[in-house]
């Protein structure tokens, strides 16, 4: 058998030629083994990467418009159109008053009702309610306004849906006695009632309500109306809209003013006039809530006005100010129609031109030609996924993907002017109790969350873990070392949740009573340290020398220990006689800062508990790796021991060092249960130590059980978690860069 020899020292080891095969065969799958497994984990980590890209991206995706039919109108002029939630019919209000209901598939007639029974004057004008009920509205030549709703009932036959139009009986009010026609007018069906407004031939405006009661003994209803004059306008009106509830309605002057009168109070107080004045108001709708009025001008203008109430808490009237301004159209605005899902409206003007907007995100989402040459007409499909227009002799619907339309850079990162809110500001607040309710998502207080409860951890956990290391690995005996070390490295395999627990539970309760102890053992330790200190070294020689190398630990114990056990009490005496028994009170009643139970500070010290093993680990095992011969070298050349540490041995650690803290920071930065247990979960934006605040991963773990797949809430935590990988990712890669940095400097010593 062929061998061959290879010396080792005096010794010769006779190897076959069998034995390398196979020592190179293994070799080759240790190798192949080790290359693949890097390989996998970078592929795994560009798979995340690339699934986390993939889900967020549609977030910013524009909106699409495609007609999907069109039809013969059944009559021309339409003046107002309804289409239903499964786009299978559409109703049209022409100038003839008659409500006609049409098939979207063919344009065959399916319902034709008069307006008014008795067969009224041409409507000089009409409109389509905003939200709640669907209906039309007209007014008449000898000033009664005529409600009339329309229902698209839905039933199943056969296992496929059926809808069935109903045109329910009109509501007449009378808005002018004198039977004059009405310059402006706008009018509401509400349960149990309707109210109208409108402006009489004189320049007056009146307001008309009927409410309809009904017998609970015999069934019998009863409607009775109220009619009550409001304080007149500065000028002549031009538009007038009510809300749904009735309780404000608004108007537009031939100056371009705005006004606003509010129902719920003394309906003789004047109108309050918005302004400055600009060109003239030419369509005027309200958006879902009620709450923002989306203005056309006659130069094309598209903008968004609400009642911004004072900031400081005041309770006044809100003001009505413009607040979101659009790219303009070439012409005059001519048609408005608003969503019922969401802040998304079109708008058209006088030369054709369409465009889609979404009011608190500012974005134009689409833009195009109108869908009907020369449209009178333009209606949103009740779940806001189609929109119908109609033309002289045509009514073409259109589909309409607008998944995401709140999303965008200024909403998830900028501060934002959402409704009902004094000044814009960054604000997360996934859901309500109301379908009119606006998502807000804003991704920034989450951010200064996460930076929050990793910064009071670390203030904690640094100088604990690194000193630590430091006084253990150089300073602390053997004996004690072997106990020591293995006991801190132990307190890393508690579970977060365990911690979270103790620390929503116990710790905070206890922090908000003895906080005054706690600021006093964050002046008191530290000084009692240093006396420690300072009464070693003024023990005689010969009774120090007597202690072993590192013992002098116990004499620090002791008197950390006594310090402890005394500033408890003291905190207490302290707090009932400088801050009247409760230092939270006095900080809100002294400084306006508000203590909230679960706050930065548990965290901190929750938190740090954690991160404290893991550097106190890296931390330990670099200074333990220097070389011995330096710090031999150094304690020979005179210095003493503590030079030595300081000058020679941190250094040369440092690479591991920083390596311990950027781990900890990651680990900071990506923990969940913690933050979720002990900060009360609020996603608010401060600094101070005693609020709470709301991380990205707690977020992402509150927020995924009840977002639906899909949504914009479900893609904007997609986001968040990009956000999470992106910041360990930057944090990774920096500290890799200072830690070669730190190496090549201290590579000589």
């Amino acid at each position: 058998m062929a061998t061959t020899t290879a010396p080792t020292g005096s010794a010769r080891v006779f190897l076959s030629v069998g034995a390398l095969r196979r020592r190179h065969a293994v070799d080759l799958v240790a190798r192949a083994v080790v290359a693949g497994g890097g390989l996998a984990v970078i592929g795994s980590i560009l798979a995340i990467l690339v699934f986390l890209v993939v889900e967020v991206w549609p977030l910013l995706d524009s909106a699409r418009v495609r007609v999907e039919s069109s039809v013969p109108a059944p009559a021309p002029g339409t003046r107002a159109l309804l289409v239903d939630a499964r786009h299978t019919h559409a109703a049209l209000l022409g100038p003839d008053g008659v409500v006609r209901v049409v098939r979207l598939s063919d344009g065959a007639p399916v319902l034709e009702r008069p307006l008014l029974a008795e067969g009224a004057p041409e409507p000089l004008d009409v409109s389509s309610s905003l939200s709640g009920q669907p209906s039309f509205a007209a007014a008449t030549r000898d000033g009664r306004v005529a409600l009339v709703p329309v229902e698209f009932a839905e039933s199943f036959a056969q296992n496929a849906p059926v809808v069935t139009p109903r045109v329910g009986d009109a509501v007449v009010l009378e808005l002018d006695p004198e039977h004059r026609p009405l310059s402006a007018f706008s009018a509401r069906l509400a349960e149990g009632g309707a109210a109208a407004a409108a402006q009489l031939a004189n320049g007056k405006v009146v307001l008309v309500r009927e409410v309809e009661t009904t017998n609970f003994l015999t069934g019998e209803k009863t409607r009775t109306a109220e009619r009550a004059a409001l304080a007149p306008a500065p000028g002549p009106v031009t538009h007038l809209l009510l809300d749904r509830r009735a309780q404000s309605l608004y108007g537009a002057l031939a100056t371009g003013e705005l006004v606003r009168w509010d129902l719920t109070r003394d309906l003789g107080a004047p109108p309050q006039v918005a302004g400055p004045a600009g060109a003239p108001v030419t369509a005027l709708e309200l958006l879902i809530g009620d709450l923002a009025l989306v203005v056309g001008r006659a130069g094309g203008e598209v903008e968004v006005w609400f009642p911004v109430p004072p900031s400081g808490g005041a309770e006044r009237e809100g003001v009505l100010e413009r607040v979101h301004t659009f790219p303009p159209l070439p012409a005059a605005v001519v048609l408005l129609s608003p969503s019922g899902r969401n802040r998304s409206f079109f708008a058209q003007d006088a030369k054709g031109n369409l465009g889609l907007y979404y009011s608190t995100s500012e974005r134009v989402l689409w833009t195009g030609a109108s869908l009907a040459p020369d449209a009178s007409a333009l209606a949103f499909a009740p779940k806001g996924d189609a929109v119908a227009g109609a033309g002289p002799g045509r009514l073409v619907l259109a589909a309409v993907h607008n998944p995401h339309p709140e999303a965008s850079l200024r909403a998830l990162f900028g501060k934002v002017h959402y409704e009902g809110a004094p000044a814009p500001a960054f604000v997360w607040q996934s859901s309500s109790g109301s379908d009119d309710f606006e998502p807000k998502l804003s991704l920034t207080p989450l951010l200064a969350g996460t930076l929050k409860g990793t910064f009071y951890s670390l203030i904690l956990a640094i100088p604990l873990g690194v000193l630590g290391a430091m006084y253990t690995s150089q300073f602390m005996h053997p004996r004690l070392q072997r106990v020591v070390k293995p006991t801190v490295e132990l307190m890393a395999s508690l579970p977060s949740v365990v911690l979270g627990f103790l620390a929503g539970l116990w710790l905070a309760p206890l922090i908000e009573s003895k906080l005054a102890a706690l600021l006093l053992y964050l002046v008191g330790l530290p000084i009692l340290s240093l006396l420690a200190g300072a009464l070693w070294f003024l023990l005689p020689r010969s009774v120090r020398g007597r202690i072993p190398a590192g013992g002098e630990v116990l004499l620090f114990m002791a008197v950390l220990a006594a310090g402890a056990v005394l500033c408890w009490p003291l905190g207490t005496a302290l707090d009932r006689a400088v801050f009247g028994g409760s230092l939270p009170n006095w900080l809100y009643g002294a400084t306006g800062l508000r203590y909230d139970q679960r706050n930065a500070v548990v965290v901190g010290i929750a938190m740090g508990f954690a991160v404290v093993p893991i550097i106190f680990a890296i931390s330990e095992d670099a200074i333990s790796n220097v070389p011995s011969n330096l710090r031999a070298g150094s304690l020979a050349l005179g210095a003493n021991l503590w030079q030595t540490v300081v000058r020679v041995v941190l250094p040369t650690a440092s690479p591991g060092i920083f390596s311990a803290v950027m781990v900890g920071l990651g680990r900071a930065v990506g923990e969940t249960m913690i933050v979720l247990m002990a900060t009360g979960n609020t996603p608010i934006l401060g600094w101070s130590p005693f609020n709470g605040f709301r991380t990205l991963s707690a977020n992402i773990a509150v927020e995924v059980p009840e977002a639906p797949a899909g949504s914009t809430l479900f893609r904007t935590l997609f986001l968040a978690a990009l956000l999470l990988f992106a910041l360990t990712f930057a944090l990774n890669t920096v500290a890799e860069l200072v830690r070669q940095r730190l190496r090549q400097r201290y590579a000589r010593l």
